[in-house]
């Protein structure tokens, strides 16, 4: 099977994250989309994480309304922080049948060379790139690398979200209606 991987802290899953999953796993060469939930994002403060069986238990119950999508702990038993190629190379040892890439917005892919082993993730994995508003990018980019310029995009993010849930503010539309319905903050 092809095998995307969608890494993130998720925190929390937005109906960004669920639309772009969603969208990908349609693609005539994909099988399956993972939501790969992160503990710990080497990159990122680790300060405003919701707890990660609630992150993981959230993007589970998104994966479940999304044709194809499957949500993953895999990263949960992995060192931390949890580096990417790493991952992706584990993935690879428990699943050789499996063909895996990975999925980054391009916010993402503007700071791509900062992560560790980007230069392997490209030529052993491949990289699919999806356009968000707020980072565009454009050709060229290096073989193994595609932009998926086709996707439809939303300039939401989760940090925007839990700033909305501290100033208690309603999240509703933000997230998807699983997510807001578990989630016990965000509401007036």
């Amino acid at each position: 099977m092809n095998i995307v991987v969608f890494g993130g802290s998720f925190n929390p899953i937005h109906t960004g994250h669920a639309m772009i999953a969603s969208a990908v796993a349609q693609i005539d060469d994909v099988d399956q989309v993972w939501l790969m939930v992160s503990p710990q994002n080497p990159l990122k403060a680790n300060d405003e994480l919701l707890p990660e069986e609630l992150r993981y238990k959230l993007a589970h119950l998104v994966a479940k309304e999304c044709r194809s999508v499957v949500c993953s702990d895999f990263e949960f038993n992995l060192p931390r922080p949890s580096f990417t190629y790493n991952t992706l190379c584990r993935l690879k040892e428990a699943y050789p049948q499996h063909n895996f890439r990975l999925l980054i917005g391009s916010d993402n892919w503007k700071i791509f060379d900062r992560w560790r082993d980007w230069k392997n993730i490209i030529s052993e994995y491949g990289v699919l790139v999806y356009q968000r508003p707020d980072a565009m990018v454009a050709a060229p980019f290096p073989e193994g690398v595609t932009l998926l310029d086709n996707l439809p995009m939303m300039l939401i993010s989760s940090s925007y979200i839990r700033k909305q849930m501290r100033d208690g503010k309603d999240i509703r539309f933000l997230v998807p209606d699983v997510v807001y319905n578990k989630l016990e903050y965000g509401r007036k």
